[in-house]
């Protein structure tokens, strides 16, 4: 008998941003959105968070930058994109042409009159619905996780940004910290609307015939399965402390991962390297959902937000 999905709700909302369902490509898994429209129609999908964005154009850094690890992979790409203005003028337009979900602007920075700016600059585009403040990047030197790693330093950049925007503003944060809850908690008060968790693990491996690293910035971030129960430990830990809405991220691969990252506390998941090993990830995981909500005997998802105690 084939079973009846009909009656499941998947929808969310993210500060009064509705989202139809809770799943949404982790920024720097899925580009600029648009590119995926030769695998499937991503108008399915609860929203889109866009390559992250800095002021200036970026290379990047050199490579190799990618490598494989059990489990996951190693990542030190270093925030490659074409600029804040470039992104508004030509990748936001391209993308809404093709979607017409929710988008999220992924912004990092070197410097708090940067992140200021482009937060400024994202929160005046009308495409963009939620900015994802990442002060959480392992990649790039003098910026990123330097922000991310100290309650002072997170609650700056925060309170600066937030009072240059009005949309809401989403903190993602560093997994390379000792408390994570003094450091959400620095965040939401300095008007953080919610927080995103995790970004990658700092890692390493080592080419064991050349004996150098196997990327040329010698440490990168770590993402995939490997990272998944270090991510639903920090959303649990988050969620009972600060009382905010939380986007889970890290190592989601299911539809099962994105109802544990749900029941940990999570409000919407993102999913990142699954992207890289099958492009379509996030459209099969969005039909697997009411077929496990059925299992499970959930009717909405929004109701299981935070049920494990």
């Amino acid at each position: 008998m084939e079973m009846n999905t009909i009656s499941r709700d998947l929808s969310v909302s993210l500060s009064g941003v509705k989202l139809q369902n809770p799943v949404i490509p982790a920024s720097g898994c899925f580009g600029f959105g648009y590119v995926m429209t030769s695998y499937y129609d991503i108008d399915i999908l609860g929203s889109i968070s866009i390559k992250g964005t800095t002021r200036d154009a970026r290379f990047g850094n050199p490579l190799p930058r990618i490598a494989e690890c059990p489990s996951g992979m190693i990542n030190s790409v270093g925030l490659q994109n074409p600029g804040v203005d470039a992104v508004i003028a030509n990748e936001l337009p391209k993308l809404r042409a093709v979607f017409h979900q929710p988008i999220i602007a992924n912004v990092s920075g070197f410097a708090i009159d940067e992140y200021v700016e482009c937060c400024s600059k994202m929160d005046n585009a009308e495409q963009v619905e939620i900015i994802e403040l990442n002060v959480s990047c392992p990649n790039v030197h003098g910026g990123g996780m330097s922000f991310g790693t100290s309650p002072a330093s997170v609650a700056e950049v925060v309170r600066a940004v937030k009072a240059a925007t009005t949309k809401p503003l989403y903190v993602k944060l560093t997994p390379n910290v000792t408390d994570i809850v003094s450091i959400a908690s620095a965040a939401v008060e300095a008007g953080a609307d919610g927080i995103c968790l995790i970004n990658t693990l700092l890692g390493m491996r080592i080419d064991i015939k050349t004996r150098r690293p196997v990327v040329a910035n010698v440490m990168g971030g770590v993402s995939g399965p490997a990272v998944f129960p270090v991510a639903v430990r920090m959303i649990y830990q988050v969620a009972k402390a600060c009382g905010v809405p939380i986007i889970g991220c890290g190592g989601v691969m299911t539809a099962r991962d994105v109802i544990e990252m749900m029941m940990a506390g999570a409000t919407a998941v993102e999913v990142g390297a699954a992207n890289l090993v099958n492009p379509c990830a996030c459209k099969e995981i969005i039909e697997q959902l009411p077929v496990e909500m059925e299992r499970l005997g959930i009717d909405s998802l929004s109701s299981i937000i935070g049920a494990c105690k």
